[in-house]
């Protein structure tokens, strides 16, 4: 029994699929925040109406 609870204690796989889950999970939020960000920016862009890019492509 001794034998079987060390070797659960030193395998390392759960561990490292733990790791690459937060990993995932942490660029994931990075991902969608920076879509966010980018597509308020594009919003805030095309909103001005004094905007020569938002003239452009008005005529």
């Amino acid at each position: 029994m001794k034998t079987v609870l060390l070797r659960f204690l030193k395998d390392e796989n759960g561990a490292t699929a733990i790791e690459y889950g937060l990993i995932i999970a942490v660029l994931s939020l990075t991902i969608v925040s920076g879509i966010s960000q980018v597509f308020n920016a594009i919003t805030w862009l095309f909103s001005d109406n004094s905007s020569r890019l938002a003239n452009a492509f008005a005529q």
